[in-house]
């Protein structure tokens, strides 16, 4: 059976190719046919896999090509395809042996057409709106006059000089510039994190947070300002807790960020002047408030005063509100000596009257009165003694015989293991503060044998001196008798042969008894 499957049919000499061996020619022959090439069709389906390769379909009326973008080229491509867009795909055909497919490996991806990009833009336009990123409900109010600007664009540009120039004229504010690219494949991700990067910033940081932030580029053609039209760039903007305006192009340019940014400037010096006001018209409007307030309190004033001189015609004069009173005075004053002289002699009346009545036989009989009533009370106080005496032993019996030695006994011991407690608490606190002024003194000896300058003669240096006076230059040292130089482990006189005579060491003095509280 062997013999005759081996066995060639006769006439037949066409090779056998296994199925590896055709799919490579195939594969191999599709990529140098046709190399490098562009196609343009209008997007099919779409697909972006869980491992970041993206597949999609370019068709047109008849047929349908199959594209494929790896993971690599995803993140490069300028423009990702959408489901109905027209485009303009280039890349590489291959083939894929594994199902029999042939493909096209895409590494770039451009709109076809000002229409198209137009058709994408009114469509991601509607989607956002719906979703309310347009609402102006939600809009912040710009800050009158922000500490600090943000701003989002290419530090080289004549976007950011425009915008400090015209700051500079108004009102100068502090500006911090977050350089991205306002072009190209990296515009889009680089202008989303630069306003996410601005609202992560802590408020009162090293590196102040902004008030407000201009993203702001110059003018170009639709395809340059795409990146401003990313959807990515839209949700950063509605997402920003810092109030934004948007300067993108000129008047006439209109991109997704100015829908949704808090206010939108034709131009980015526009920006500038929506950010800050003129510090000149704040200052006369200041100035002319000022002399507005000072007019009216000087009129309120004038009105004040001569209210108060109308008032004061109405009342009396001041002398003639003491009229009356200086003559009742002057009327009490004249019969106050009268009344003197009269109520002495009224005085020396009752006192001649009470002498007359007092006689020695009257004397005598209120002092026997009185000897009687104290010799009566001479006799009850024995008696009254003895009662008062006989209650109060009974009161000291009932006392004592409450009394009982227990209870004072416990106090006595409470009260003896309170005071224990507290000599232990003193004792155990003087240590304490004792060992942290021990350590305290330590630390500052290890301080200033640290900082001394013995240390640093250990490193290689020395002192020169002379006598007790220090040499720090040339100039002294010339002019100096003898000279002495000392290093960390001697003195050494320069011109004498006797070996150098280590530096003594000064005994630290001990430190001075403190206060422990």
């Amino acid at each position: 059976m062997s013999d005759l499957i081996d066995d060639p049919r006769l006439g037949e000499n066409a090779p056998e190719f296994t199925v590896s061996e055709i799919s490579g020619a195939v594969k191999r022959t599709l990529e140098a046919e046709f190399g490098r090439i562009r196609v343009k069709g209008e997007v099919g389906r779409v697909v972006q896999a869980r491992s970041g390769h993206m597949y999609f379909d370019v068709k047109d009326e008849r047929n349908a090509l199959a594209c494929t973008t790896w993971k690599g080229q995803v993140s490069k491509l300028s423009v990702l395809p959408e489901e109905g867009m027209e485009v303009v795909v280039s890349g590489k055909m291959t083939s894929f042996g594994g199902q029999s497919k042939y493909n096209l490996n895409v590494d770039d991806v451009a709109v076809a057409g000002v229409g198209a990009l137009m058709a994408m833009l009114e469509k991601r336009k509607t989607a956002l709106a719906a979703e309310g990123l347009f609402d102006p409900a939600r809009k912040q109010a710009l800050p009158f006059l922000p500490d600090v600007i943000g701003v989002v664009t290419s530090p080289t540009g004549a976007v950011i000089r425009d915008i400090l120039h015209r700051l500079r004229d108004r009102f100068p504010r502090k500006v911090l510039v977050w350089p991205v690219a306002v072009q190209g494949a990296n515009c889009a991700a680089e202008v989303a994190r630069a306003i996410a990067g601005f609202n992560a910033m802590t408020p009162g940081g090293a590196l102040p947070r902004p008030d407000l932030l201009i993203v702001a580029r110059g003018g170009g053609s639709i395809e340059d300002l795409w990146g401003f039209n990313e959807e990515i760039v839209a949700r950063a903007a509605a997402a920003s807790e810092i109030p934004l305006i948007s300067a993108v192009g000129h008047e006439t340019d209109t991109t997704l960020i100015d829908f949704v940014s808090d206010m939108r400037a034709p131009t980015p010096s526009a920006a500038a002047e929506l950010a800050v006001p003129v510090r000149l018209d704040l200052l006369a409007e200041t100035r002319a408030k000022g002399a507005r307030a000072a007019q009216g309190l000087a009129n309120i004033m004038a009105r004040r005063k001569q209210r108060l001189a109308d008032v004061s015609r109405a009342l009396p004069r001041p002398d003639s509100l003491t009229h009356s009173a200086q003559q009742r005075l002057d009327h009490w004053e004249g019969r106050l000596p009268l009344g003197l002289r009269s109520l002495v002699q009224k005085q020396q009346l009752r006192l001649t009257a009470s002498a007359g009545q007092i006689k020695p036989s009257a004397l005598g009989r209120i002092l026997v009165q009185e000897a009687r009533q104290l010799q009566a009370l001479g006799q009850r106080l024995p008696a009254g003694l003895d009662r008062a005496a006989l209650s109060a032993r009974q009161m000291l019996r009932a006392c004592a015989s409450r009394l009982r030695p227990a209870p004072l006994a416990e106090r006595v011991a409470r009260l003896r293991k309170d005071l224990d407690d507290l000599e232990t608490r003193l004792e155990q606190t003087f240590e304490r503060q004792l060992q942290r002024r021990r350590e305290q003194l330590v630390a500052c000896d290890r301080l200033r044998e640290t900082l001394g300058y013995r240390e640093t003669l250990r490193r290689g240096y020395a002192v020169v001196r002379s006598g007790q006076a220090l040499i720090t230059n040339v100039a002294k040292a010339e002019t100096a008798k003898s000279l002495e130089i000392e290093f960390a482990d001697g003195r050494f006189a320069v011109g004498q042969s006797t070996a150098a005579r280590p530096a003594g060491r000064a005994k630290p003095t001990p430190p001075e008894q403190g206060q422990l509280f």
